[in-house]
């Protein structure tokens, strides 16, 4: 199991590529807040959930001057396709490797219907603008999850 981050943690840094192949970097976003959630496989009800209401709700996250990375172990060519069928107005980004979300403590064990198994754990972290972790949820529930997260935003 990996670690899992907490408040005051610095995030781990990453380059990974979005879904048109292009490199984005989370140090792009330095100076900037930024949600990042990870997400199991788009194009799944509960991923297309989760994304859809990210979607629905970017305007509301960007008045309170938060940006939306969403990451999975999804190909460029997946997530063109999700983001595409989906309408997603926010980068999606591709780590097949799952070092990324190995580093952020969103790849392990978790129970998939009373089974351990190895797989990715649905987070989502805010991301202060000094990239340092203000907030880690982990196993967190597509529906619902981001109404929750806005009524849990710092002010």
């Amino acid at each position: 199991m990996s670690d899992r981050l907490s408040p005051g943690d610095q995030a781990p840094a990453f380059t990974l590529s979005d879904s048109e192949g292009k490199p984005v970097s989370l140090s792009d976003f330095l100076g900037k807040s930024v949600v990042v959630y990870f997400y199991p496989a788009a194009s799944t009800p509960g991923c297309t959930k989760q994304a859809c209401d990210f979607r629905d709700n970017l305007s509301v996250l960007g008045e309170s001057g938060f940006e939306v990375l969403g990451i999975s172990p999804d190909k460029p060519e997946k997530l063109a396709k999700f983001a595409a069928e989906e309408e997603l107005n926010f980068p999606l980004l591709s780590d097949p490797s799952r070092e990324v979300l190995t580093a952020w403590g969103a790849f392990g064990e978790k129970q998939n219907y009373g089974r351990t198994v190895q797989g990715v754990i649905r987070s989502t972290f805010l991301v202060g603008p000094d990239g340092k972790i203000v907030k880690a949820m982990y196993n967190v529930r597509a529906t619902g999850h981001v109404a929750k997260l806005l009524r849990e935003l710092p002010a």
